[in-house]
């Protein structure tokens, strides 16, 4: 980053096979957000490359690769527009659903259909008429409206409580289906979902491998993850 010089990652080199999730981990500032967001684009890597199915992303459209990826980032954004209009904006070349069908799937359907005025309900400035949790259903539901191939989770269950979280779990699982995807965990009950994780440190990944794997070999991942299972207990 410019204000410290430092760089934000350091020797990155991986693959990660289709259709498979890999999780991400570790500590705020590890790294975890800048690998992520270099895959729709939101940078380019100053040195090295990003390939595609072995193409580099530079070499593809902003709008094709934009368009193959659905983001559900932990701090959804959405528009003083209702419900509708909210979901519609992922529409993408590989949508099949319906806006009802996929807020059904997310589990949106429960809140939206209290409202006085259903789907057409306007939701305020940023989403400022929903709870956190509602936010990040109608996120899930944008992405299951895009239909991506590649889907990318920046924690999506962070603000839903246990009974819901799990139903998002439910859903999550049935989004993840034929999709590549990457996941940021911070809320480690999410892992249960990712076949690979990647324990990153100090813009350096220092694990890799399945769960068990890491938490045998790894300190830093293995603490982080007794304190969060301490915690719920």
């Amino acid at each position: 980053y410019n204000s410290t010089k430092e760089k934000a990652i350091k020797n990155i080199n991986f693959n990660i096979k289709g259709n498979t999730m890999t999780a991400f981990v570790g500590h705020s500032g590890a790294g975890k957000s800048t690998i992520i967001n270099l895959l729709p684009r939101f940078y380019d890597p100053e040195k090295g490359s990003v390939l595609l199915d072995g193409m580099n992303l530079r070499d593809l459209s902003l709008h094709d690769v934009r368009d193959a990826v659905a983001l559900v980032p932990q701090k959804p954004f959405l528009f003083d527009l209702d419900v509708e209009k909210n979901i519609e904006l992922g529409k993408s070349k590989y949508t099949e659903a319906t806006i009802n069908e996929v807020c059904q799937l997310a589990y949106a359907d429960e809140f939206i259909n209290e409202f006085e005025q259903g789907y057409q309900e306007r939701l305020g400035e940023k989403g400022s008429r929903l709870s956190g949790g509602q936010l990040q259903r109608l996120a899930l539901a944008r992405a299951f409206f895009k239909n991506s191939p590649l889907l990318v989770l920046d924690e999506a269950t962070s603000a839903l409580d246990a009974e819901n979280e799990d139903k998002i779990h439910e859903a999550m699982a049935q989004l993840i289906k034929g999709k590549t995807t990457l996941l940021i965990a911070h809320r480690f009950s999410s892992l249960k979902l990712a076949s690979r994780i990647l324990v990153m440190d100090k813009g350096r990944i220092i694990a890799d491998g399945p769960h068990d794997e890491v938490y045998k070999n790894c300190d830093l991942y293995r603490t982080l993850y007794d304190q969060q299972s301490e915690g719920l207990s």
